[in-house]
């Protein structure tokens, strides 16, 4: 594997790490059509422990079977895929080094109550299974987000030191953050700050909304541009050490597809890194999903 001079430079930031960890996300920076271009476009299937499997998987039935998740990756030429122990486990053996995977760790679900996670896999199970990474979620603004940030910053001493690197899931939740708070200006740069302060590699948040939420807040963001989703984006990725974290911006909801590759424009017009996609695509009929893929992917080509 040649890694390009985009990739060694976006390496060098991430001064700390050893060998390993530097060689994994490498792996997953030069991977798939996207290879060696500094942008990413990640597949996440945990929405069956999240939302429960009929919510995630009932619309393209295909997708029940965790095989299909992994083929539809490594054919839309995607950078990795993320999923829980079960789903990796599922085809471990029979997709074994044919795209870097991203073992998440801890899981939450519709049944509990508590914006809480509990941890379902381990950094062994992720060396077991040959993954680049592991991915862990955070809450900040829950009951629970100190907990949680403990639990992370103990996991990834331990994977930074097995050589895995570090993806985190930064969530505002909580009994203080209305629906309009969990994506507003501030609190998702905030959110995406705090994840590079608890040594994430890569970061993972979702498109901030021009709401400026946090009221001590609102006289630090008179003077930022948030007018457009491109100008948020800026500010996010500059709130992750001046742009010297990997920060990629979930796809959400399912969505009708214009209103995606707009989302998406603005997400690389901002400056993010990439996208990590889930429902969007594995709710839809295979090919149509490797067609919206392949659209993503040339939008941060800059070809669309």
């Amino acid at each position: 594997m040649r890694v390009t001079q985009r990739v060694k430079k976006i390496l060098s930031h991430y001064e700390s790490d050893n060998p390993g960890t530097k060689g994994n996300l490498a792996r997953i920076l030069m991977e798939g059509k996207l290879g060696g271009t500094g942008k990413l476009v990640i597949l996440p299937v945990d929405q069956g422990f999240e939302h429960g499997p009929a919510r995630s998987f009932a619309p393209n039935p295909a997708a029940y079977d965790p095989h299909y998740h992994f083929q539809l990756a490594i054919d839309a030429g995607l950078s990795a895929y993320a999923a829980p122990l079960g789903m990796i486990e599922a085809g471990a053996d029979t997709f074994a080094g044919a795209i870097p995977t991203i073992l998440k760790v801890n899981s939450s679900n519709s049944l509990a109550t508590d914006k809480d996670q509990a941890v379902t896999g381990s950094v062994n199970d992720a060396l077991r299974l040959g993954c680049a990474a592991i991915g862990f979620t955070i809450y900040p603004g829950s009951e629970y987000a100190f907990q949680l940030m403990e639990e992370i910053r103990e996991m990834a001493e331990e994977a930074k030191a097995a050589g895995l690197a570090v993806v985190v899931w930064s969530y505002p939740r909580g009994p203080h953050l209305d629906k309009v708070a969990e994506t507003a200006f501030d609190i998702c740069a905030y959110a995406a700050h705090m994840a590079a302060l608890l040594g994430a590699h890569i970061i993972k948040v979702k498109p901030p909304t021009a709401a400026i939420s946090l009221e001590a807040a609102k006289k630090s963001y008179a003077g930022i541009d948030g007018s457009t989703l491109a100008k948020r984006v800026e500010h996010v990725v500059q709130s992750c050490f001046g742009g010297k974290r990997i920060v990629v911006f979930s796809g959400g909801e399912a969505k009708g597809l214009e209103g995606l590759y707009e989302e998406v424009r603005g997400l690389r017009d901002g400056g993010a890194n990439g996208s990590i996609i889930g429902r969007n695509t594995f709710q839809r009929p295979r090919e149509e999903a490797l067609a919206m893929l392949a659209k993503i992917i040339e939008i941060y080509q800059g070809k669309a």
